[in-house]
């Protein structure tokens, strides 16, 4: 392997730094060609160096797996040389269907090298799974073990069961011992770590690839219908990573750390890519992540033992971790916390800062970006801002009738061009290669986002919303960020998200669902405060609903289509409730549209059924209504 001199990173602490980072072309900067390259000039650099650090789980945090860089290269070697002993080559998909552990790092890197990675959530229903591993075209499945991750195990073997797959390899806990082997219907089963300890660690036997390859498909949105899968190229990656390494706020010695799941871009992009490229040491939580009550309790402890510099996070983890005590802890290494995936509220940063003393540093980003676009400062606030694009990313607003360009200030569609925009969502898999299409997300290099904000005069972009979450009522748009926001200032109100309720008159009106910290204010009384609270009368709530905890995504992103569908189911239960025979209302939600299917007790009286549709036309929903089937409760 030749030796590399270590790459020039510009200055980039402040927003006037773009300007003198894009004098130098992307293509002058010698990055490397692929997350394989990148992992080679990170082991002939820092050899010696610990490049992972992974916890077993929280309470074993003293005892954690460790790797060298050089170690990580030759894990990497041994496993995509086993990958390639199965017929794995550059155009095949590998599925990763497993929660975070030492063994999944390694696998995802040589899938990578080996063909086209594609990690999946486990806590996707097995339907979802399948159909992604279907039109990814994997006949390769990495998944947990029985010992580490029962049901994703159940996953995968369903996987084979269904033909879907040929051979399913098993990932075992970290530090853990492995149980005996399971055997698996349809398909060849091993340990990974078995079949890779026989296979060579000082070079790859198969083809390497290049920058514009394929390396990733990772899917997106979809916690009901099927998820997209978006498709990456090594570039994409590898840019996006730089542009995210290249963070003057953190030197090459500062700690990372890492627990959200490996199924996410952040994941990858955040804290497993972009340390390679400074040789910085990941720690990575255990499998369970930031859904491991017991790392709340031991969080503080472990920034002082390893010294971490910076974490990425949801805003949901902040809000947590802003009521676990310091208690003495020495965290002054923590420089920063990054936070992104959704909005983060504006007293959840402060309770945060206050606790702690530590700034969080919000960005913004999309799968169908790669990672991240826009990043924040720390010496520049800009309160309401997400912060400034990314270098050799660009940002328009865009009218979303006309497509044209806004000017700063005024609101429409965000819109991003660059290196690190996606080929397009993965169709499926044809004896020619794979069926990739951006058509109708990325047009002439621009793609659509689907978000709505602003930039101000110096470039900082403002976001308002998802346009597919605005409120329309009567014909009227309600951006629900204005009534979080008011009910977010209520001092007992801890989460907030608003919703349109369906509606006969106006098409929609806006309700809201909160969290309390304590349960000493009432549903009326937070509705006259957000209606005190708005800035315009029509955006005031019909209702506001208190639940235990807002519905989320597996990586902490609001998940609104579960609260549409609960407003949907309510008012249709007011409407329909003295109609006798009706046993139950459902509201289903896919791809942002919501179905209803009103299931009647037979034998139900004659028309019955045509006066439910009646009451029901004037929602504009689809509904059906059928009758119960014997044996149904």
């Amino acid at each position: 392997m030749s030796t590399q001199t270590p790459m020039a990173w510009p200055r980039y602490d402040h927003p006037d730094d773009l300007a003198a980072i894009e004098a130098v072309p992307l293509a002058a900067r010698g990055l490397p060609a692929t997350s394989y390259d990148l992992l080679r000039r990170a082991a002939d650099q820092w050899p010696g160096r610990t490049a992972l650090t992974v916890l077993p789980d929280a309470a074993s945090w003293r005892t954690p797996r460790e790797r060298t860089h050089a170690d990580l290269l030759a894990d990497v070697h041994r496993t995509a040389n086993a990958l390639h002993r199965l017929g794995v080559r550059r155009p095949d998909a590998v599925a990763l269907l497993a929660p975070n552990c030492d063994e999944l790092v390694t696998a995802l890197l040589a899938a990578q090298l080996a063909g086209i990675a594609t990690p999946v959530n486990p806590a996707l229903a097995r339907d979802h799974v399948a159909e992604l591993v279907r039109r990814a075209g994997a006949r390769v499945v990495v998944t947990a073990a029985p010992e580490l991750d029962p049901e994703a195990f159940a996953t995968g073997a369903e996987l084979a069961r269904r033909g879907l797959v040929d051979h399913v390899l098993l990932l075992s806990p970290t530090g853990g011992p492995a149980a005996p082997l399971p055997s698996v219907e349809n398909a060849t089963v091993a340990r990974l770590a078995d079949i890779a300890a026989e296979r060579p660690a000082d070079r790859f036997l198969g083809e390497p690839p290049t920058s514009t390859d394929l390396a990733a498909f990772f899917h997106t949105g979809g916690t009901t219908g099927a998820p997209k899968l978006a498709a990456h190229t090594h570039a994409n990656e590898v840019s996006d990573a730089w542009m995210i390494a290249a963070d003057s706020v953190l030197d090459d010695d500062s700690v990372v750390f890492a627990a959200l799941p490996l199924f996410h871009v952040n994941a990858l992009v955040v804290t497993l890519l972009a340390p390679l490229f400074r040789g910085r040491r990941v720690v990575w939580a255990g499998p369970a992540g930031y859904r491991d009550i017991t790392l709340y309790a031991e969080f503080w402890r472990i920034v002082e033992h390893y010294r971490i510099a910076t974490m990425s996070a949801v805003p949901t983890v902040y809000a947590v971790l802003a009521g676990c005590p310091v208690d003495g802890t020495d965290i002054a290494s923590m420089r920063c916390a990054m936070v992104g995936a959704s909005a983060l509220p504006d007293g959840v940063r402060a309770n945060f800062e206050t606790a702690t003393g530590i700034p969080l540093l919000e960005g913004y980003g999309l799968t169908e970006a790669t990672c991240a676009s826009v990043r924040g400062f720390l010496d520049v606030r800009r309160p309401g801002s997400v912060g400034r694009r990314l270098p050799y990313q660009n940002i328009r607003i865009a009218d979303p009738d006309t497509g044209a360009e806004l000017p700063a200030g005024e609101t429409g569609t965000v819109l991003i061009s660059g290196p690190t925009v996606f080929p397009g969502y993965v169709q499926g898999r044809t004896a020619d290669g794979h069926l990739i299409s951006g058509q109708g997300t990325v047009t002439d290099g621009w793609l659509d986002t689907g978000d709505l904000g602003h930039l101000d005069a110096d470039g900082f972009l403002h976001l308002t919303g998802r346009a597919k979450d605005l409120i329309i009522r009567g014909g009227h748009n309600i951006d629900p960020r204005g009534i979080e926001d008011a009910l977010l200032s209520h001092p007992a109100v801890t989460g907030a998200q608003a919703v349109g309720q369906p509606d006969e008159r106006a098409g929609e009106v806006p309700v809201a669902y909160v969290t309390l910290s304590d349960g000493t204010v009432g549903e009326d009384d937070l509705r006259a405060w957000a209606a005190a609270h708005v800035g315009e009368a029509a955006a005031a709530p019909k209702a506001v609903r208190v639940l235990d905890a807002l519905p989320v995504t597996a990586v902490g992103k609001p998940y609104k289509l579960a609260l549409r569908a609960d407003a949907t189911r309510r008012v249709l239960g007011e409407v329909l409730d003295d109609v006798e025979h009706v046993a139950e209302i459902r509201a289903d939600t896919d791809s942002g549209s919501v179905t209803v299917t009103v299931t009647l007790r037979t034998p139900a009286p004659a028309g019955t059924a045509e006066e439910v549709a009646r009451r029901v036309a004037g929602f504009a929903l689809t509904c059906h209504v059928v009758e119960q089937q014997p044996g149904d409760a």
